[in-house]
C-alpha cells in the first residue's frame, strides 16, 4: 500500500451488519425480516411514469446513499470525492446508509412502490437487488450519451448482464469475487468446493456464507447445475446435498464477513470468502490464500443507479462517467481493494501502487474471469422459496 494508506480499512463492505445493528441473512436474519416483506403486490411501476424534473443544471447537488467504507476519504483534498466536487461544482450529499441489501429495500419499498420519492439521487446495492428493483421499474434509465466512459470503459465480464445487458440501468462501482480461502499454516490446500464440503480433515473447521445466493451458487454446481440457469428440481437436488453436509457436521457456522477473525485465528481452517476481506486478510497474515474452485467463481457486482423520482439525474450521471474515468477508478480502487469494473484502470494503478497491479483480486486477468459465473435472476415466488428453503437448512 501507499505511505498514507493505513492496512486496515476497518470494516469491510460485506461484514458492516455485524456492528451496524442492521438486518442481514445472518443466523435468525430471515425470521426477523419475514419472508413475505419480499412480496410488492401492486408495486410495478413505469419509470417513464414516475419520474421528476431534473433539476441538476440549476441546481448542483447530488444525494448518494452507499455501502460504509466503500471510497477513499472523502476529507482529503486529492480525494476522488473532493476532485469531483471542486471539478464540478456539484455538491454531494453522501451517506452510507446501505448496510444491508434487503434492510434497504424494506426502508424505500413503501416509497418507491407507491410512486414517491426517496430523497436520493443515487443508491448502490447488489446485483440480485439491483434486478429486483429494475424489474419492479424503480428505477430510472440513465442517459447513454451523458456516461460515455461506462459505455467505453466497463470490463468485459460485467457487461449483458441477464436483467440488464444494455447497461440501462446500472453502472457497477465495485466488484468481487467469492471463492474458497484457506489458512496454510492450518491445512493444505483445498481446490474445490466439493472439496471443502466433504473431505473428512475439514469436519465442523470450514463456515460457508449465510448470503444464499453465494453459497447456493457453488452447490448447484455441485449436483451438476448451472448458476445462471437452472430448474427447481435441480435447486432441491442442491438443497438436499447442502442438507448432508450440514447433518454430517462438516460446516461450523454460516457467516457474514465475521469468518475472517475465525480463519486469521486457526478456529477454522477454510471458508466460502469474499475477495476484498481476503486481501486485507493477507497484509497482515500471508499464510491466507485465496483459491479460485474447481467450480468457478462467483462474480457479483455493487450497482450504482438512479431511483425514480431523482431530482438531480444528471448530476448523478456525471458522477458515473467521472468513476468511469481509469485514473479515478485506480485511485479508488487502491482504497477499497475490490475488484475495478473500470477497463484501463490497471495501468494507471502503475502510478498509484504498482504493488496492487498484479493482484488477481483486484485486477483479475482473463484466465481468472473466464470461470467466473452469476446467479439466476428470481422472481418474487422464488425469492421467498428459495430463501426459506435455505434458512431451513442453515437454521436461519
Amino acid at each position: 500500500m501507499t505511505p498514507d494508506m493505513p492496512n486496515t480499512r476497518g470494516l469491510t463492505r460485506r461484514g458492516l451488519l455485524q456492528g451496524a445493528g442492521g438486518v442481514a441473512f445472518v443466523g435468525a436474519s430471515l425470521a426477523a425480516l419475514k419472508l413475505p416483506f419480499f412480496a410488492t403486490d401492486g408495486a410495478q411501476q413505469k419509470p417513464a411514469e414516475c419520474r421528476s424534473t431534473d433539476a441538476s443544471a440549476s441546481d448542483k447537488q447530488l444525494v448518494i446513499s452507499n455501502w460504509p467504507g466503500y471510497i477513499d476519504p472523502k476529507k482529503k483534498s486529492d480525494s476522488t470525492f473532493q476532485v469531483f466536487e471542486d471539478r464540478t461544482g456539484i455538491t454531494v450529499d453522501y451517506t452510507d446508509d446501505v448496510n444491508d441489501n434487503a434492510e434497504f429495500y424494506a426502508k424505500v419499498k413503501n416509497q418507491l412502490g407507491a410512486c414517491e420519492t426517496i430523497g436520493r439521487d443515487m443508491i448502490i446495492l447488489t446485483d440480485w437487488m439491483a434486478a429486483r428493483m429494475i424489474g419492479l421499474g424503480w428505477i430510472q434509465p440513465l442517459d447513454k450519451a451523458k456516461v460515455p466512459n461506462l459505455h467505453d470503459n466497463l470490463i468485459e465480464p460485467l457487461r449483458n448482464r441477464q436483467w440488464d445487458p444494455d447497461l440501462t440501468y446500472h453502472a457497477p462501482w465495485q466488484s468481487g469475487l467469492t471463492g474458497i480461502a484457506y489458512n496454510a499454516a492450518k491445512t493444505g490446500e483445498v481446490k474445490s468446493f466439493d472439496e471443502l464440503i466433504s473431505r473428512s480433515d475439514l469436519k465442523g473447521r470450514i463456515t460457508l456464507l449465510s448470503e444464499m445466493r453465494d453459497t447456493m451458487g457453488f452447490m448447484l454446481k455441485v449436483v451438476g447445475a448451472d448458476p445462471t440457469k437452472f430448474t427447481s428440481a435441480q435447486w432441491g437436488n442442491a438443497i438436499d446435498r447442502l442438507q448432508e453436509v450440514v447433518s454430517a457436521g462438516q460446516v461450523r457456522a454460516f457467516t457474514g464477513n465475521e469468518y475472517i477473525q475465525d480463519l486469521a485465528a486457526g478456529n477454522i481452517v477454510a471458508c466460502e470468502a469474499w475477495s476484498g476481506d481476503v486481501i486485507q486478510l493477507q497484509f497482515d497474515n500471508p499464510d491466507i490464500k485465496f483459491v479460485t474452485p474447481e467450480e468457478g467463481l462467483s462474480l457479483w457486482s455493487d450497482n450504482m443507479m438512479v431511483p425514480n423520482h431523482a431530482t438531480h439525474q444528471a448530476n448523478a450521471e456525471e458522477w458515473i462517467n467521472y468513476y468511469y474515468e481509469p485514473e479515478v477508478a485506480a485511485k479508488l480502487a487502491a482504497w477499497v481493494n475490490y475488484i475495478c469494473p473500470v477497463e484501463g484502470a490497471r495501468q494507471e494503478m502503475e502510478k498509484i501502487d504498482p504493488s496492487l497491479v498484479d493482484n488477481q483480486l483486484i485486477f483479475p486477468d482473463e484466465k481468472t474471469l473466464s470461470v467466473a459465473f452469476d446467479f439466476m435472476p428470481l422472481d418474487d415466488r422464488q425469492t421467498v422459496e428459495y430463501e426459506r428453503d435455505f434458512s431451513d437448512v442453515t437454521g436461519g
